[in-house]
């Protein structure tokens, strides 16, 4: 790896035939969207935050080619603005601006921002171009990679949505300068994932690189993101819509999406899902299918970028409810991504809820 004030920009391609695209990872890669991005429209609509636009819009906007046609809308900022309201204020002006079947969508955000977007592209004339611009550390090593695009229901999270790959994904590392550290922080805990569920290899180096990464240093910026990307991209390849080895991305999820659902104000995705990483963990020491060894690296290395290992005291009626309602299960069972060593999960059916229960009691917040 090359010095930590340098980095060079990394090509990676998500291998799904005539609808592979290219990621590029490196530093400073807005200016260059017309070269990186060259088969863009004439007619182009960037979806973004006022906050990310702040920063970023005008890099964009300045970059992109001058013959084009070029309008922004603005989604209100929180997971609130992927409602059915947001897509349908999307689709007017979308419609108002006269926009073809030959247009493209631009995703300048977060997650929110390019699971909207992605799900507009989808559905506006039957499908249009679509790019991911991610700049959160979270939507770079995770939502903008591998097409899944969706919006809220009051009935619950990402229940309207579609597989859409994008066309490619431009991840500028200077995006996470403007990040606070428990946003950079959430984006981490996915990031450890990808070590956890497949490359023990990639983990030992997490845990070696702790103060360069948790420095946000461009070059082991770009190889944590890389390597995260690499791995998904893999598996996207392998198995797009989720039926068998795509669901390992869902390490720690099925807790995870339970503590945000009853804690939506007070905890965030990546917080979630690291605790949630940690039951998994735990459950499966409890049954000696993993070791204490490995168990004690998994929590200390999220401990050591201060995410909580630990979970919010709910009512076991509630866990049990919220993680019934998981896309995971399957004719009323659980199914639970569980790690069987560093650098291994697997894919379960789980009828023992006792022994579930057990996991995540042991590490509820009054067990500390």
């Amino acid at each position: 790896m090359q010095a930590d004030n340098q980095a060079s920009t990394k090509h990676i391609q998500v291998g799904l035939a005539e609808r592979s695209y290219p990621i590029y990872i490196g530093q400073q890669l807005l200016p260059q969207l017309a070269a990186l991005l060259p088969s863009l429209p004439q007619q182009i609509c960037i979806i973004t935050n006022a906050t990310v636009a702040e920063h970023y819009l005008a890099t964009v906007q300045a970059a992109l080619p001058a013959e084009c046609t070029v309008i922004v809308h603005y989604l209100e900022d929180g997971e609130h603005a992927k409602s059915l309201t947001s897509y349908g204020a999307v689709m007017d002006a979308l419609i108002d601006a006269s926009f073809n079947r030959d247009c493209a969508i631009l995703a300048l955000g977060g997650g929110v921002v390019g699971d909207l977007a992605g799900f507009v592209a989808a559905t506006y004339q039957r499908g249009v171009d679509f790019y991911q611009i991610p700049t959160t550390l979270l939507a770079q090593v995770d939502s903008s990679v591998g097409g899944k695009t969706a919006i809220n229901h009051p009935g619950g999270k990402n229940l309207i949505g579609a597989f859409y790959q994008p066309k490619a994904v431009v991840i500028s590392i200077d995006c996470l300068n403007t990040l606070t550290p428990r946003d950079f922080a959430c984006g981490v805990a996915e990031v450890i994932k990808y070590g956890i569920i497949h490359d023990a290899a990639f983990f030992a180096w997490l845990e070696q690189n702790q103060a360069s990464l948790a420095a946000r240093a461009p070059a082991a910026l770009v190889h944590a993101i890389s390597r995260a990307c690499e791995i998904k991209a893999e598996m996207v390849a392998a198995d797009e819509r989720e039926q068998g080895v795509r669901a390992l991305l869902n390490l720690g999820h099925t807790f995870g999406h339970a503590i945000e659902a009853e804690c939506y104000e007070d905890w965030r995705h990546g917080e979630a899902v690291a605790a949630g990483t940690v039951i998994a963990a735990h459950f499966m020491q409890q049954a000696n299918e993993l070791s204490g060894a490995d168990y004690q690296r998994i929590e200390q290395l999220l401990q050591a970028f201060e995410l909580p290992v630990r979970a919010p005291l709910l009512a076991e009626s509630r866990w049990q409810q919220r993680m019934q309602r998981d896309k995971k299960v399957q004719a009323g069972q659980l199914r639970l991504v569980l790690p069987t060593r560093i650098g291994h999960a697997e894919l379960r059916k789980v009828s023992d809820w006792p022994a579930v229960w057990a996991a995540i009691a042991a590490l509820s917040e009054t067990s500390q």
